[in-house]
């Protein structure tokens, strides 16, 4: 029965769009709900692919931004790419009751849960806050206390996907710290920074946990994720206790 339903799990299925919620001017949260429900892990992506007429198919992976703990439906940060078949079809033609093509969840090794215990500094760019989001989602949902900090770099304030709730989340959550990097943007902030992660700022911000991180979790394009490892491992960090995630190139 195990073997039957993981095979099952990462099956082809239908979902509908059954919200859409704009986060940034070139981000928006899509939510699904899958004709079959599936149980994932915070931190694991699923596969979403078009089919046109002709037969022609492309897909694209994205990870999930809601928590497990928050029922059936998935919900999908997709940032519109100018050159993305699949971003500019959701932003441009997707409408709420379309049904798309969806598997998952996939990913084993990029995941945590609260039993897997802390401290934790995830440190995302870009986009590659959505994973990680999805696991402060999670953290909330079984009221941890875990130390938890979210070292977030993106261009502007306005670039900032989830900004209001990670914002809120800092004020309010217990044990929870949020440091931002903006790198295009000269409005300084208490306990932020006006540039590009570096060594620097990872040393700072790892001395605003109350010990050294249990695991690491780094999400971003291919640069982001090299520099920002390397900063870390730098600063002490064990590499064995780094996991990364890369996007595009």
């Amino acid at each position: 029965m195990q073997d039957q339903s993981a095979n099952a799990r990462v099956e082809w299925q239908t979902a509908t769009i059954t919200g859409v919620v704009r986060q940034t001017a070139r981000v928006s949260s899509f939510f699904f709900a899958p004709s079959v429900p599936f149980v994932y892990t915070a931190g694991q992506h699923v596969d979403v692919r078009l089919s046109a007429p002709d037969g022609y198919q492309t897909q694209r992976s994205y990870s999930i931004a809601s928590t497990p703990d928050s029922g059936a439906t998935i919900e999908l940060a997709i940032e519109r790419l100018d050159d993305g078949e699949v971003s500019t079809f959701f932003h441009d033609v997707a409408q709420i009751g379309d049904e798309i093509e969806l598997r998952g969840p996939i990913g084993g090794h990029f995941i945590w849960t609260v039993a897997d215990g802390g401290p934790i500094l995830l440190v995302g760019g870009g986009s590659g806050v959505v994973p990680l989001v999805s696991m402060l989602r999670h953290r909330k949902a079984r009221n941890s206390t875990i130390p938890a900090l979210l070292l977030y770099s993106a261009r502007s304030w306005d670039e900032l996907i989830f900004r209001d709730e990670l914002l809120a989340l800092a004020e309010s959550e217990n044990n929870f710290d949020l440091a931002l990097a903006l790198t295009r943007d000269p409005v300084a902030r208490a306990n932020h920074y006006t540039r590009r992660i570096d060594a620097f700022i990872v040393t700072e911000t790892l001395a605003r946990l109350p010990a050294p991180p249990k695991q690491t979790f780094v999400c971003g394009s291919n640069a982001f994720v090299t520099t920002a490892a390397d900063a870390l491992v730098a600063a002490g960090i064990p590499a064995g206790s780094i996991r990364v995630e890369r996007y595009g190139v």
